[in-house]
């Protein structure tokens, strides 16, 4: 599960630059210097991404290879999150079963697997563990 995806920066006609996401519409944001709209971009596609989950919808894959298109890729935590619900959702477990799992009540889990509600690292690693999920870090040069 990576949850990085190709965005187009262009030069706004109005000044500043704005960011899409051809695989990810709902995502759209701007920023007055590259800088700034590449950490908007960050930003803006977490919430989306989050946004998808939380109407019970399937992220989307990223098929977009388009000359020009930049990877961005979410924050850490949101990555986290996100595979938690992902890999929760292909688990065929109920809300019940993980909280046992996690030795945790319902209720903790049900938070676990709100894509707006904060989740600490800890629990999020304890959750993907439980699921079947190993975490990966990678670091890269930024574009």
């Amino acid at each position: 599960m990576e949850y990085v995806f190709p965005a187009l920066i262009e030069a706004d006609p109005d000044g500043g630059y704005l960011v899409t996401f051809p695989d990810v519409p709902e995502a759209i944001t701007a920023g007055e210097t590259l800088a700034e709209a590449r950490s908007n971009a960050v930003e803006a596609l977490g919430l989306a991404l989050r946004g998808v989950l939380t109407m019970d919808r399937s992220l989307p894959s990223t098929r977009s290879t388009k000359p020009g298109l930049i990877d961005i890729a979410v924050d850490p935590t949101t990555a986290l999150k996100l595979a938690v619900v992902e890999a929760f959702n292909e688990s065929g477990l109920t809300k019940s079963e993980l909280a046992r799992r996690l030795g945790r009540v319902e209720t903790e889990a049900r938070r676990i697997l709100d894509p707006d509600h904060p989740t600490k690292l800890p629990l999020l690693q304890e959750a993907l563990a439980v699921l079947g999920k190993d975490i990966i870090v990678s670091v890269r040069g930024a574009a």
